[in-house]
Protein backbone atom coordinates (compact mmCIF):
# COMPACT_ATOMS: atom_id res chain seq x y z
CA UNK A 1 0.00 0.00 0.00
CA UNK A 2 1.66 3.39 -0.68
CA UNK A 3 2.22 5.49 1.95
CA UNK A 4 1.25 9.48 2.47
CA UNK A 5 5.10 9.88 2.42
CA UNK A 6 6.17 7.65 -0.46
CA UNK A 7 3.81 9.40 -2.70
CA UNK A 8 5.05 12.86 -1.53
CA UNK A 9 8.72 11.27 -2.83
CA UNK A 10 7.13 9.74 -5.67
CA UNK A 11 5.81 13.13 -6.73
CA UNK A 12 9.12 15.44 -5.40
CA UNK A 13 11.28 13.22 -7.82
CA UNK A 14 8.59 12.79 -11.20
CA UNK A 15 8.37 17.00 -11.15
CA UNK A 16 8.96 18.86 -13.76
CA UNK A 17 11.20 22.59 -12.60
CA UNK A 18 8.84 25.04 -12.53
CA UNK A 19 9.97 28.06 -15.06
CA UNK A 20 9.62 31.43 -13.94
CA UNK A 21 7.50 32.76 -16.02
CA UNK A 22 4.45 30.55 -14.67
CA UNK A 23 2.15 32.47 -13.32
CA UNK A 24 1.97 30.42 -9.85
CA UNK A 25 5.55 30.53 -9.71
CA UNK A 26 6.27 32.22 -6.65
CA UNK A 27 3.45 29.83 -4.77
CA UNK A 28 4.26 26.74 -6.57
CA UNK A 29 7.74 27.26 -5.05
CA UNK A 30 6.68 27.89 -1.64
CA UNK A 31 4.56 24.20 -1.74
CA UNK A 32 7.76 22.75 -3.03
CA UNK A 33 9.40 23.78 0.30
CA UNK A 34 6.83 22.15 2.17
CA UNK A 35 6.69 19.32 0.80
CA UNK A 36 10.52 18.86 0.66
CA UNK A 37 10.40 20.04 4.19
CA UNK A 38 7.98 17.24 5.45
CA UNK A 39 9.65 14.17 3.44
CA UNK A 40 13.16 15.71 6.10
CA UNK A 41 11.02 15.43 8.94
CA UNK A 42 10.59 19.43 9.61
CA UNK A 43 6.69 19.72 8.70
CA UNK A 44 4.20 17.34 10.35
CA UNK A 45 1.48 16.28 7.41
CA UNK A 46 -1.26 18.17 9.12
CA UNK A 47 1.04 21.32 8.18
CA UNK A 48 0.49 20.62 4.86
CA UNK A 49 -3.08 21.19 5.24
CA UNK A 50 -2.54 23.73 6.89
CA UNK A 51 -0.10 25.65 4.72
CA UNK A 52 -3.01 24.87 2.11
CA UNK A 53 -6.08 26.60 3.46
CA UNK A 54 -3.75 29.28 4.15
CA UNK A 55 -2.71 29.67 0.73
CA UNK A 56 -6.86 29.61 -0.17
CA UNK A 57 -7.09 32.93 1.91
CA UNK A 58 -3.79 34.45 -0.03
CA UNK A 59 -5.89 34.18 -3.09
CA UNK A 60 -8.21 36.21 -1.24
CA UNK A 61 -6.16 39.13 -0.18
CA UNK A 62 -4.67 39.52 -3.88
CA UNK A 63 -1.25 37.07 -2.65
CA UNK A 64 0.29 40.48 -2.25
CA UNK A 65 0.74 42.52 1.24
CA UNK A 66 -2.31 45.42 1.93
CA UNK A 67 -1.88 48.78 2.86
CA UNK A 68 -3.69 47.25 6.03
CA UNK A 69 -0.75 44.44 6.63
CA UNK A 70 1.77 47.02 5.79
CA UNK A 71 0.46 49.04 8.77
CA UNK A 72 -0.17 46.04 10.84
CA UNK A 73 3.66 44.84 9.88
CA UNK A 74 4.87 48.98 11.39
CA UNK A 75 3.11 48.43 14.41
CA UNK A 76 4.31 45.21 15.06
CA UNK A 77 7.93 46.20 14.94
CA UNK A 78 7.09 49.26 17.14
CA UNK A 79 5.69 46.41 19.69
CA UNK A 80 8.62 44.55 19.54
CA UNK A 81 11.37 47.42 19.63
CA UNK A 82 9.70 48.11 22.96
CA UNK A 83 9.55 44.71 24.37
CA UNK A 84 12.40 43.94 27.02
CA UNK A 85 12.10 40.17 26.47
CA UNK A 86 10.57 39.37 22.64
CA UNK A 87 10.21 36.13 21.79
CA UNK A 88 9.69 34.40 18.34
CA UNK A 89 7.77 31.36 18.25
CA UNK A 90 8.38 29.09 15.43
CA UNK A 91 6.98 25.72 14.09
CA UNK A 92 7.91 23.12 11.56
CA UNK A 93 6.20 25.43 8.69
CA UNK A 94 7.72 28.47 9.67
CA UNK A 95 10.95 26.80 9.96
CA UNK A 96 10.46 24.91 6.52
CA UNK A 97 9.59 28.51 4.58
CA UNK A 98 11.27 31.73 6.61
CA UNK A 99 14.47 30.01 8.54
CA UNK A 100 16.88 32.59 7.43
CA UNK A 101 14.06 35.84 7.47
CA UNK A 102 13.24 34.65 11.12
CA UNK A 103 16.62 34.54 12.24
CA UNK A 104 17.44 38.04 10.33
CA UNK A 105 14.19 39.89 12.28
CA UNK A 106 15.17 38.31 15.70
CA UNK A 107 19.02 39.59 15.58
CA UNK A 108 17.90 43.01 14.39
CA UNK A 109 15.68 43.32 17.17
CA UNK A 110 16.98 41.80 19.25
CA UNK A 111 14.60 39.11 20.29
CA UNK A 112 14.71 34.92 20.87
CA UNK A 113 13.40 32.29 19.08
CA UNK A 114 11.69 29.51 20.57
CA UNK A 115 10.54 26.33 18.97
CA UNK A 116 7.05 25.48 20.15
CA UNK A 117 5.23 22.32 18.49
CA UNK A 118 1.68 20.60 18.81
CA UNK A 119 3.03 17.66 17.19
CA UNK A 120 6.27 17.59 19.44
CA UNK A 121 8.65 14.96 19.37
CA UNK A 122 12.44 15.42 20.00
CA UNK A 123 13.75 14.55 16.64
CA UNK A 124 11.52 17.29 15.26
CA UNK A 125 12.36 20.41 17.49
CA UNK A 126 16.05 19.17 16.78
CA UNK A 127 15.47 19.32 13.14
CA UNK A 128 14.21 22.62 13.31
CA UNK A 129 16.51 23.90 15.41
CA UNK A 130 19.41 22.78 13.25
CA UNK A 131 17.99 24.32 10.08
CA UNK A 132 17.48 27.66 12.62
CA UNK A 133 21.43 27.42 13.32
CA UNK A 134 22.28 27.45 9.51
CA UNK A 135 21.95 31.10 9.40
CA UNK A 136 24.07 31.31 12.42
CA UNK A 137 21.63 31.81 15.12
CA UNK A 138 23.90 31.13 18.42
CA UNK A 139 20.63 29.87 20.77
CA UNK A 140 17.20 28.26 19.77
CA UNK A 141 15.08 28.06 22.82
CA UNK A 142 12.30 25.05 22.86
CA UNK A 143 14.49 21.70 24.10
CA UNK A 144 14.21 22.47 27.52
CA UNK A 145 10.79 22.47 28.26
CA UNK A 146 10.86 23.12 31.94
CA UNK A 147 7.60 25.78 31.41
CA UNK A 148 3.94 25.24 31.16
CA UNK A 149 1.45 27.80 29.91
CA UNK A 150 -1.18 27.34 32.00
CA UNK A 151 -4.62 26.37 30.75
CA UNK A 152 -3.50 24.12 27.58
CA UNK A 153 -3.90 20.64 27.65
CA UNK A 154 -1.47 19.71 24.52
CA UNK A 155 2.53 19.78 23.95
CA UNK A 156 2.02 23.16 22.91
CA UNK A 157 1.68 24.39 26.66
CA UNK A 158 5.35 23.23 26.73
CA UNK A 159 7.93 25.47 26.90
CA UNK A 160 11.24 27.26 28.13
CA UNK A 161 10.95 29.11 31.10
CA UNK A 162 13.98 31.78 29.88
CA UNK A 163 12.14 31.84 26.40
CA UNK A 164 8.36 32.06 25.79
CA UNK A 165 7.39 31.87 29.86
CA UNK A 166 9.07 35.10 30.55
CA UNK A 167 8.60 36.85 26.77
CA UNK A 168 6.34 39.82 27.55
CA UNK A 169 5.70 39.92 23.55
CA UNK A 170 5.55 37.17 21.58
CA UNK A 171 5.24 37.21 17.82
CA UNK A 172 3.33 34.02 17.00
CA UNK A 173 3.72 32.66 13.20
CA UNK A 174 0.67 30.47 11.96
CA UNK A 175 -0.47 30.04 15.39
CA UNK A 176 -3.22 27.67 17.34
CA UNK A 177 -6.07 29.83 18.80
CA UNK A 178 -6.16 28.17 22.01
CA UNK A 179 -2.55 28.87 22.88
CA UNK A 180 -3.05 32.58 21.88
CA UNK A 181 -5.89 32.86 24.15
CA UNK A 182 -3.76 31.46 26.65
CA UNK A 183 -0.23 33.63 26.43
CA UNK A 184 -3.30 36.68 26.45
CA UNK A 185 -4.44 35.66 29.72
CA UNK A 186 -0.65 35.74 30.88
CA UNK A 187 -0.56 39.34 29.77
CA UNK A 188 1.58 38.94 27.08
CA UNK A 189 1.30 41.00 24.38
CA UNK A 190 0.64 38.58 21.21
CA UNK A 191 0.96 39.90 17.36
CA UNK A 192 -0.32 36.87 15.10
CA UNK A 193 0.51 36.29 12.00
CA UNK A 194 -2.13 34.83 10.05
CA UNK A 195 -3.85 34.82 6.48
CA UNK A 196 -7.29 33.89 8.09
CA UNK A 197 -9.13 37.41 9.12
CA UNK A 198 -12.14 34.42 10.90
CA UNK A 199 -9.43 32.46 12.74
CA UNK A 200 -9.72 32.64 16.78
CA UNK A 201 -5.82 33.94 16.81
CA UNK A 202 -6.59 36.63 14.17
CA UNK A 203 -9.66 37.57 17.12
CA UNK A 204 -7.62 37.09 20.32
CA UNK A 205 -4.51 38.93 19.40
CA UNK A 206 -3.15 42.38 20.01
CA UNK A 207 -1.83 43.12 16.24
CA UNK A 208 -2.93 40.77 13.83
CA UNK A 209 -1.35 40.18 10.93
CA UNK A 210 -3.00 39.35 7.42
CA UNK A 211 -0.26 38.43 5.12
CA UNK A 212 1.59 35.64 4.21
CA UNK A 213 4.63 34.51 6.10
CA UNK A 214 7.73 34.86 3.34
CA UNK A 215 6.19 38.54 3.26
CA UNK A 216 5.46 39.65 6.85
CA UNK A 217 8.57 38.81 8.19
CA UNK A 218 10.94 40.63 5.99
CA UNK A 219 8.43 43.49 6.24
CA UNK A 220 8.36 44.12 9.44
CA UNK A 221 12.34 43.81 9.85
CA UNK A 222 12.11 46.41 7.07
CA UNK A 223 10.20 48.44 10.06
CA UNK A 224 12.40 47.60 12.58
CA UNK A 225 15.28 49.21 10.76
CA UNK A 226 13.83 52.14 10.07
CA UNK A 227 12.24 52.13 13.31
CA UNK A 228 15.45 52.40 14.49
CA UNK A 229 16.08 55.59 13.50
CA UNK A 230 12.78 57.16 15.54
CA UNK A 231 12.41 58.55 18.99
CA UNK A 232 10.60 56.25 21.74
CA UNK A 233 7.90 58.69 21.26
CA UNK A 234 7.56 58.32 18.05
CA UNK A 235 7.52 54.58 17.83
CA UNK A 236 4.86 54.63 21.08
CA UNK A 237 2.71 57.00 19.00
CA UNK A 238 2.52 54.05 16.21
CA UNK A 239 1.33 51.54 18.83
CA UNK A 240 -1.52 53.55 20.45
CA UNK A 241 -2.69 54.17 16.92
CA UNK A 242 -3.22 50.52 16.52
CA UNK A 243 -7.17 49.05 16.74
CA UNK A 244 -7.26 45.42 15.81
CA UNK A 245 -10.61 44.96 15.21
CA UNK A 246 -11.48 47.99 13.04
CA UNK A 247 -8.06 46.13 10.99
CA UNK A 248 -9.84 43.16 10.74
CA UNK A 249 -13.45 45.11 9.69
CA UNK A 250 -11.46 46.36 7.18
CA UNK A 251 -9.56 43.33 5.42
CA UNK A 252 -13.18 41.48 5.47
CA UNK A 253 -14.12 44.50 3.85
CA UNK A 254 -11.42 44.60 1.13
CA UNK A 255 -11.92 40.57 0.76
CA UNK A 256 -16.01 41.00 0.30
CA UNK A 257 -15.07 44.11 -2.21
CA UNK A 258 -12.73 41.86 -4.18
CA UNK A 259 -15.21 38.72 -4.15
CA UNK A 260 -18.17 40.79 -5.57
CA UNK A 261 -16.43 42.77 -8.45
CA UNK A 262 -15.31 39.34 -10.26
Amino acid sequence: MTTFKTYFSFTKHNMYSIPKTHPRYKSLRIREKISKSYLQGLVHETGLIAHGRGEAYDYLIGEKTSTIADNAEKTAAAVLLCAKNPVISVNGNVAALTPEECVKLSNIIPAKIEVNLFHRTKERIDLIINELQKYHLKKVYGQKGDALIPGLDHNRAICDQEGLYSADVVLVLLEDGDRCTALKKMDKTVIAVDLNPLSRTAKTADITIIDNITRAIPKITEWVKIQKKFSNPEIKKIITQWDNKKMLSETLSQISKKLNSM
